[in-house]
Formats: C-alpha cells, sequence, structure tokens
C-alpha cells in the first residue's frame, strides 16, 4: 500500500512539475531593447513634475523599450556620450550640437520650439531710423551697403561669444570681408580686437550682468546713444520697445518705430536632439522621431514638453538644416573651434 501511494504520488509531481514548467515558460518576459538618453539629473527635484524619468517612461512606453537616464554634467560630457556610444540621443544646445555634427558625425534628429513655433530666431543689426545705416537700408539703392556702414561706429554686443549678439554678426562681417581679423587665426581672444579695429575702441562688450549686458542692455545702449548699433534678435526691440500697454516696455525705450532692423545675416537654432549614426539603425531613428514628434498631440506629452524640456513643441529636423546656416557664419570666428572644444572638455579617445 505504501508502494501504491509512493508512485501515485511521484506520478502527480511530474504532472504538477511539468504545468509548472508550462506556466513558467508562458510567464517568461522578453528582455526589451534598451534606448538610454543623455540628460542632466538632478539628485532632488523640488518640482516632481520637472524630473526626467517621467520622459523616460513615457518614451519606454511609446517605443516599447527599456529606457534609462545617462547623466551628465556638461555639454562636452554629452557629446562624448554619443560620441562613444553610452547614449542614444540627447538634448544639446545649438553650439555643442555644431561641434559635434562637424568633428564627430553626429546628427539631429528632432529640434525643440521657440514660443512661436520655430526652432530657430534670426539674429539681426539694429540701428535708428536717422542713422546713415537705416538710410542706406530704406533708400532702395543697392549701390548703399548699410554693412559697410557699420565700420568705425560704436557697437553694443549682448556679452562676449554670445551668439545673436557678437558671434553671428562678427562671423558674417568676417566672413564677407567688411572686417579682417586682428591677431592670430586660432586665437578666439582675437576676436575682440577684431571688434574694436573695424567698430572702434568704444565699442561695449559687457560682462554679465552689467548695465549694457544681453537683449536689453544692447538694445539700452542703442537707445541711450552709447551705441550707434545694436547686435540682437529678431524679437528683441519688440519684446522691450513694442508692448500694447506702453507701461510694459522698458523705460529707456524710444518709440518702437524710431528701431530699424538691417537684414537677418543668419540664425541661431534651437535646442537639437542629437543621436550618433553608428549606434543607431534608420528603423530605431524613424521609430524614435514618430515618438518625440508624438508628444505635440498627446495630453501626457504635452506636459512633459512644458515641465522637463521648457518648449511649446519639437520639430522634426536634420544636423544640415537645422545647424548648418549657424555654422556657416560662426566658422570665421578666428580660434572658434579651439575654444569649443576647449569650453566642452572634448578629449581624442573614450576616458
Amino acid at each position: 500500500m505504501i508502494k501504491k501511494t509512493n508512485a501515485f504520488a511521484l506520478a502527480m509531481l511530474f504532472v504538477f512539475t511539468g504545468f509548472t514548467g508550462c506556466i513558467g515558460s508562458d510567464d517568461e518576459v522578453t528582455e526589451k531593447e534598451k534606448f538610454i538618453i543623455a540628460y542632466e539629473v538632478k539628485e532632488d527635484y523640488e518640482n516632481p513634475d520637472e524630473n526626467p524619468q517621467i520622459m523616460a517612461d513615457y518614451l519606454a512606453k511609446e517605443l516599447d523599450m527599456d529606457v534609462e537616464l545617462y547623466p551628465i554634467t556638461s555639454e562636452g560630457a554629452i557629446i562624448e556620450a554619443l560620441r562613444f556610444g553610452n547614449a542614444h540621443i540627447a538634448f544639446m544646445d545649438g553650439a555643442a550640437a555644431w561641434v559635434g555634427w562637424q568633428q564627430y558625425g553626429l546628427e539631429a534628429i528632432a529640434a525643440d520650439q521657440k514660443s512661436d513655433g520655430r526652432t530657430f530666431y534670426n539674429a539681426h543689426a539694429v540701428v535708428l531710423k536717422d542713422s546713415e545705416m537705416a538710410e542706406a537700408y530704406l533708400d532702395d539703392d543697392e549701390s548703399t551697403d548699410p554693412f559697410a556702414l557699420l565700420e568705425g561706429k560704436t557697437s553694443c554686443h549682448t556679452g562676449w561669444l554670445k551668439s545673436a549678439g557678437m558671434l553671428l554678426p562678427m562671423g558674417f562681417l568676417i566672413g564677407n570681408g567688411y572686417a579682417d581679423v586682428v591677431g592670430d587665426q586660432n586665437d578666439i581672444e582675437s576676436l575682440r580686437n577684431t571688434v574694436y579695429n573695424f567698430f572702434n575702441e568704444n565699442s561695449s562688450i559687457p560682462e554679465s550682468g552689467t548695465t549694457y549686458s544681453s537683449y536689453s542692455g544692447a538694445l539700452k545702449c542703442l537707445s541711450e546713444g552709447v551705441g550707434d548699433v545694436a547686435f540682437a534678435k529678431d524679437s528683441t526691440v519688440a519684446g522691450y520697445c513694442g508692448n500694447e500697454n506702453s507701461t510694459d516696455n522698458e523705460e529707456w525705450c524710444l518709440p518702437e518705430e524710431d528701431y530699424v532692423l538691417l537684414p537677418s545675416y543668419g540664425s541661431a537654432p534651437s535646442h537639437p536632439v542629437m543621436y550618433n549614426p553608428e549606434y543607431m539603425d534608420a528603423a530605431t531613428q524613424n521609430k524614435v522621431q514618430d515618438a518625440l514628434i508624438g508628444m505635440n498631440d498627446s495630453t501626457e506629452g504635452r506636459v512633459i514638453l512644458e515641465n522637463i524640456l521648457g518648449t511649446p513643441g519639437i520639430t522634426a529636423t536634420d544636423a544640415q538644416a537645422h545647424l548648418n546656416s549657424y555654422g556657416s557664419l560662426i566658422e570665421d570666428i578666428p580660434g572658434i573651434k579651439t575654444y569649443f572644444n576647449d569650453k566642452f572638455d572634448i578629449f581624442e579617445s573614450e576616458s
């Protein structure tokens, strides 16, 4: 009797073991493909809605991948992460993206939008309507060149090596033969002497936080008669001096119609989403781009755009379309590539 019982128990054990094996195989989770985003991550977030992990979780659902954040602390670290395959995508500053594109073959897949939906802003020289530069621009005579008339004038820049306030206008003036580089072509400090030589030694190159720094400071410099031309972006005059309610304008503003924007000579890009084609195939690129653009049409996605990425939307693009205009101007700045390499702390090999 004992033998029969043991035989029955043993048979049942085999049956249950068989079922257990079947259940285990059905529940076995297939490991998902890993996808990594380089992003600056803080230890604590006062506003939990700003935590980029929310974005990672959202994209994990959209991509059906295991999405992780690769913490970085600088633009240079982002370039290195993409360059050596430690991350698949990253949201980057325009200048760092240009360096990554030019030197390491990184590509853009999308770009964030400005408040008006554009992925760029235009850079302009702003002059006063009674100036000879304004007259040359508005006289419908192609033989009068307003940019040539800037020579010897006092310029108002937003700061040292700022994009719209210095790099773009000086790159334009140097690249088109208006201004000659004074000093070593490979030294960024030569730009300062170039500015003073083309304009004059009274030109305003302010330190950050001083009276004439930033867009408002450059326009104030022009408005108060300190300078003859201010370098800014297309929305600067309207933003500070063209509000419907005049009490919202700065106290130093002149009437908006007193300012004349000379033709734009270039644009500065918004923050692009960059990737390395060596580490992401075309199918994945399309999938990721669709997921990013899809955030525009999703309630959850729009919250992420606003709270985490600080943008109203994302637009599909590539490096040529997004960065070429900017790069074609700043590449004429003396020592610009060396400057950016030092600024972004780019190494020659993986550390």
